[in-house]
C-alpha cells in the first residue's frame, strides 16, 4: 500500500513538474509559408530609411557632410553640426550634387568666411563658414550665406550659367560646366577643383582655380586652368607652405583603380608648373594624396597587389611602406573626393584598413604601429577627415544604420552626429549577417554575407525549403561588407532569404580579386553567383526551385547574363530575376554611355574593334530562349550611365519569346533610384514579382503587372 501511493505520489509530482516546464516554455511560433510571413516593414519605411549622409568635413568642433533626402525627391542637403546642434545649410529646392563622371562624389566645401572678405585683412576678420556647393540643376557653384538655411537670402552664383557657355544650351544632360573635388588655393582667394567640360558632343577635363569673389558668375574667363592634358584628374591637394600642388590623372581606356599617375608641380605666381610623374603607371593605382609636410607625401598605391600607405619625398627616395599588409587601406574611385586616409594633430594618421570590410584605425609613421579604434561601429567607409584629436566619418554595423559619426582618438570617446534617422523596426525582425566563404569553379574562394529569414513571430513549415535570391552589387569593382541594409530585411523579414555576394572582380581583397574579371565579365561573375546558389541549396536550406537573383548597374548585367548566356552555359539555376538598371546589349552600352566609362568594356571584355565575337557571346540580347526564366526590369529613364534603351532591347526580346516579364519605368530617376517613391515602388513589385514566379503572397503588398505569354506562343517558344 505504501509502495503504491509512494508510487502514486512520484508520478503525481512528475506530472506537476512537466506541466510547470512547459508553462514556463515559449509558446511554439506558427508556421507560416515562407515569403508569407506578416512584416512590420513597410516599402515606405524602407525609403525613408535610405537618407543616408557622405563625405563628412570636420574642422575644430564644426562638422559637414551631405545628406540624401529621398522624402524630397531624391535632393542632397548640406548638414552641420556643432556644441550639439544640427542644421540644414541648403534648403530645397536646391540640391547639392555635382555630375562629374555621372557619379559625382564630394559636392560641397566650407569655406571661411575671413576668405570672403575684401582684403581678407582689413578689419575685424568675420567669423564662421559659408557653403560653397555644386546645384544638382544647372552645375553651377554657389555660396550659401549664413541667411540661406532659411531663406533670408538666396545662395549665390559663383561660376557663369551654363547658357552662356558653349555646349550650354539645352537640356541638362548638354549642361557646359561641372564641378567636383574642392580644395582651397593656398592664398584662400579661389577654389581649385576639377571641373568637367561638355562641348559639342566632347568632354574633357583640367584642374582649374575659380575665384570665390563671384567674378566669374558673369565672365567665364575668370576661371582659370592650372592643370591640363590628361582625360581624368582628381585630388587637387596644394601643399601646406603653398609651393606645391598635387594631383592624381590618368586616361582612357584605364579606370582608375587600373592604372593611375601621382603628379606634383611647383607653384610661381598662383600657377602649377609643369608636373613631374612621383607614383603611379598603366598597371599601378595611386590615390589620395596627403602632404606630411611641405616635402613629403602620404598616397595610397596597390603596386604591391593591396592598396597600401606609402611615404613618398619630391628628391627621389623610394618609397617607404608605412604598415605592409594584405589589406586595403583605400578603395576604388568611382566618386571624387573621399580620402581614406586623414592626419591628426599628432602627426599619426587616422586610417580604414581591412579585408572585406573596413575598420578605424591609427597609423603611426614613425613607429609603423597601427591600432583600431574601440568603437560601436565595426564597419567605415574609406572617406574620412580630420581636425585636432577628432575623425569623422560614415560608420555602420550589423544593426545599425550607416551615419556620420564623430569619434575622439584620445579618449575613444564615439558620437553619432546624424540624428535624424527614423525609427527602425524591432531588432528582432533584423537579420544577422553571416560571413561566409565557399569554393567556386577551379578552387577559387568566393566571399559572400548569408541574410537568413528572420521574424520573431513565425517560422517557417519545417517540410518547406527557404526562397533565396542572390544579391549582386554594382561597380563591378565596389564591395559589400555585412551590415545593415533595410532593404534586405523588407526581404527577411517575410521569409526570403539573402545571400550577398562579392563575386571576383570585387574590391576589399586587393588587385589580383579585382583582376579576376579581366576580360570574363559575363562569365567569372555568373560562375560565381551561381555557385552562390548552389551553395545555398547545400548548405543553407534554400529550395534549388525557388532560387532567384538580382542586381543593379554591372549587378544588374551579372543577372540578365546569369538568366540567358550562363542558363547556356550551366544550365537552368534561377527560377526568377530582378535587374535595376542593368546591362543588356554590351555593343550599345559601349556607344551610348558616358564618357567616364566609354572604354570601361575595354578591360572587362576586350577592345573594339577585334572582340565583336565575344561581345556577340556574352550579351543577353539575342540569347532569351525557352530557358530563360522571368525577369523584372526596372529603370530611370533620365539615366546616362545604362540608358533605359537597355533595359527595353531586353525586355522586347523577352515579349518576342513569350517570357513572362514586367518592365518599370520611371521618371526622374538617374542611374540609382534616390526618391522615396521610387525606393518603395521598386521594392513593392519586386517581393510581388518574386511572390508571382515562386509561389508564394506576400501580405499587404501590392501586385506588379507581369506579362505572361499566352500558352500557345509561349509552347511556341519554347519548340523554336
Amino acid at each position: 500500500m505504501r509502495m503504491t501511493d509512494s508510487g502514486t505520489d512520484t508520478k503525481v509530482g512528475s506530472e506537476e513538474a512537466v506541466a510547470g516546464e512547459e508553462a514556463l516554455a515559449e509558446p511554439a511560433l506558427p508556421a507560416v509559408p515562407y515569403g508569407e510571413w506578416p512584416s512590420p516593414m513597410t516599402a515606405a519605411d524602407i525609403a525613408r530609411g535610405q537618407s543616408t549622409g557622405s563625405f563628412p568635413i570636420t574642422a575644430g568642433s564644426d562638422t559637414w557632410w551631405q545628406q540624401s533626402l529621398p522624402e524630397e525627391d531624391g535632393r542632397i542637403t548640406i548638414m552641420h553640426s556643432s556644441g550639439g546642434k544640427q542644421s540644414m545649410l541648403v534648403p530645397a529646392p536646391w540640391s547639392a550634387r555635382t555630375r562629374v563622371h555621372e557619379y559625382g562624389g564630394l559636392s560641397y566645401l566650407p569655406v571661411p568666411r575671413a576668405a570672403l572678405q575684401p582684403g581678407h585683412s582689413q578689419g575685424r576678420a568675420a567669423k564662421g563658414y559659408e557653403i560653397l556647393f555644386a546645384n544638382f540643376a544647372d552645375q553651377r557653384l554657389y555660396l550659401a550665406g549664413p541667411g540661406a538655411a532659411d531663406g533670408r537670402e538666396e545662395p549665390r552664383p559663383i561660376t557663369p550659367d551654363p547658357v552662356s557657355v558653349p555646349g550650354g544650351s539645352g537640356p541638362l544632360e548638354t549642361c557646359g560646366l561641372r564641378y567636383a573635388d574642392f580644395a582651397l588655393s593656398p592664398d584662400r582667394r579661389e577654389v581649385w577643383c576639377v571641373q568637367e567640360r561638355h562641348e559639342d558632343g566632347k568632354v574633357s577635363r583640367a584642374i582649374v582655380a575659380v575665384p570665390l569673389d563671384g567674378s566669374a558668375a558673369g565672365q567665364a574667363d575668370r576661371i582659370r586652368v592650372l592643370v591640363t592634358g590628361a582625360d581624368f584628374f582628381a585630388f587637387p591637394t596644394p601643399s601646406p607652405d603653398g609651393k606645391w600642388l598635387a594631383w592624381i590623372c590618368w586616361n582612357h581606356p584605364h579606370m582608375p583603380w587600373d592604372g593611375t599617375e601621382l603628379r606634383v608641380a611647383p607653384i610661381e605666381k598662383g600657377l602649377p608648373g609643369k608636373g613631374r610623374l612621383l607614383q603611379g603607371s598603366l598597371r599601378e593605382s595611386v590615390l589620395a594624396p596627403l602632404w606630411r609636410d611641405n616635402e613629403n607625401l602620404y598616397i595610397a598605391t596597390d603596386w604591391p597587389g593591396w592598396w597600401n600607405i606609402y611615404q613618398l619625398g619630391l628628391t627621389g627616395e623610394p618609397p617607404m611602406a608605412l604598415f605592409p599588409a594584405d589589406q586595403e587601406f583605400a578603395g576604388p574611385l568611382w566618386q571624387l573626393g573621399a580620402r581614406p586616409f586623414a592626419l591628426l594633430e599628432d602627426g599619426r594618421l587616422a586610417v580604414v584598413h581591412g579585408t572585406g570590410s573596413y575598420r578605424l584605425g591609427v597609423l603611426d609613421p614613425e613607429t609603423f604601429e597601427l591600432h583600431d579604434l574601440d568603437t560601436p561601429f565595426p564597419a567605415f567607409t574609406p572617406a574620412l577627415s580630420a581636425s585636432g584629436t577628432s575623425v569623422v566619418a560614415v560608420a555602420a554595423g550589423p544593426a545599425g544604420r550607416p551615419c556620420v559619426v564623430r569619434v575622439d582618438t584620445a579618449g575613444g570617446k564615439t558620437e553619432q552626429l546624424q540624428r535624424d534617422l527614423p525609427e527602425l523596426a524591432d531588432e528582432a525582425y533584423l537579420p544577422v549577417p553571416r560571413p561566409v566563404d565557399f569554393e567556386g569553379p577551379y578552387g577559387q574562394v568566393i566571399h559572400a554575407h548569408l541574410y537568413a529569414p528572420t521574424n520573431p513571430e513565425v517560422t517557417g513549415p519545417v517540410d518547406e525549403r527557404i526562397p533565396y535570391v542572390v544579391w549582386v552589387h554594382g561597380g563591378p569593382t565596389s564591395q559589400v561588407s555585412g551590415v545593415l541594409d533595410l532593404s534586405k530585411a523588407y526581404f527577411t523579414s517575410r521569409g526570403i532569404g539573402v545571400i550577398d555576394v562579392n563575386y571576383g572582380g570585387s574590391s576589399g581583397y586587393g588587385r589580383q580579386y579585382r583582376e579576376r574579371l579581366r576580360r570574363q565579365w559575363g562569365v567569372v561573375d555568373v560562375q560565381d553567383a551561381i555557385a552562390a546558389a548552389h551553395w545555398l541549396v547545400q548548405e543553407a536550406g534554400a529550395d534549388p526551385a525557388r532560387l532567384a537573383i538580382r542586381g543593379g548597374s554591372a549587378g544588374g548585367w551579372t543577372t540578365l547574363a546569369a538568366v540567358t548566356t550562363g542558363t547556356a552555359r550551366f544550365g537552368v539555376v534561377f527560377s526568377a530575376a530582378a535587374s535595376y538598371f542593368g546591362v543588356s546589349d554590351l555593343r550599345g552600352f559601349a556607344e551610348q554611355t558616358h564618357d567616364f566609362e566609354s572604354h570601361y568594356l575595354d578591360g572587362l571584355i576586350g577592345p573594339l574593334p577585334g572582340f565583336e565575337t565575344v561581345y556577340t557571346e556574352r550579351t543577353p540580347v539575342g540569347h532569351v530562349s525557352a530557358q530563360t526564366c522571368p525577369i523584372l526590369l526596372l529603370q530611370g529613364l533620365d539615366d546616362l550611365v545604362v540608358p533605359p534603351a537597355q533595359s527595353e532591347s531586353i525586355a522586347a526580346d523577352l515579349a518576342a519569346h513569350g517570357t513572362s516579364h514586367a518592365y518599370l519605368a520611371f521618371e526622374g530617376e538617374s542611374h540609382g533610384f534616390r526618391k522615396a517613391e521610387t525606393i518603395a515602388a521598386a521594392l513593392e513589385a519586386e517581393v510581388s514579382f518574386y511572390g508571382q514566379i515562386l509561389g508564394f503572397t506576400p501580405p499587404g503588398v501590392p501586385a506588379v503587372a507581369i506579362t505572361k505569354p499566352s500558352r500557345a506562343r509561349h509552347a511556341a517558344a519554347r519548340k523554336a
